[in-house]
């Protein structure tokens, strides 16, 4: 079976350019992928939740490096398992399935979405179950709300959306300005109306 392995927040799990022998299934905590640039800037790739799975490669090296950001548990899963699971490969095709279509998300979002887009499909992206196509709408419509938690830093959120530090602050003051957020703490934002929030993504 899998392993199990825990890790605390911003332990790399493995670098970019180490030999792929497994993969990894986060089952708890949040991960990150980031490539860093030739000119040493990170560009974060994916931000994974529990459930993804990560660390597949065309080639024998991973191609970017795994960070976690909060304390987080993956099960390892040797390559050679998948290769005698029928189980395994079916499960992984689904996961995979589901995560082509968040990196595809993702790069409509890096190629067409303004500042305020992009931000809000990032805030949207960690509500559960809300959002995207088929989003039923809010179980109350009075209590629309909810509160994330942001294991990402200001400059994390900015390399995973492709805007400067400077820009992503503005638009946090311009979303609390307009009253669709309120900031609890520097990790932590409260989305007053999750409809409102979803209304700037740029999908509807």
């Amino acid at each position: 079976g899998a392993k199990r392995a825990s890790f605390d927040s911003h332990d790399v799990i493995y670098y970019e350019g180490d030999p792929a022998k497994r993969i990894y299934e986060l089952s708890a905590g949040t991960v990150m992928l980031f490539k860093l640039l030739p000119d040493g800037r990170r560009q974060v790739v994916e931000v994974l939740r529990p459930g993804d799975i990560f660390g597949l490669s065309n080639s024998d090296e991973y191609d970017c490096t795994a960070e976690t950001l909060m304390p987080s548990e993956v099960h390892e899963i040797d390559l050679k398992q998948v290769e005698a699971s029928v189980d395994l490969q079916r499960k992984l095709t689904k996961c995979l399935t589901h995560q082509m279509h968040v990196l595809h998300e993702h790069a409509v979002l890096l190629g067409r979405k303004s500042a305020i887009e992009r931000v809000a499909s990032f805030l949207m992206y960690l509500v559960p179950n809300r959002g995207g196509v088929g989003c039923v709408g809010p179980v109350d419509e009075d209590k629309d709300s909810c509160d994330i938690h942001l294991h990402m830093t200001r400059q994390e959120i900015a390399d995973y959306l492709g805007l400067t530090i400077e820009t992503v602050s503005r638009v946090v003051s311009e979303l609390k300005r307009r009253g669709v957020i309120r900031i609890d703490r520097a990790d932590r934002i409260h989305l007053n109306k999750v409809c409102s929030l979803c209304q700037m993504t740029g999908i509807h």
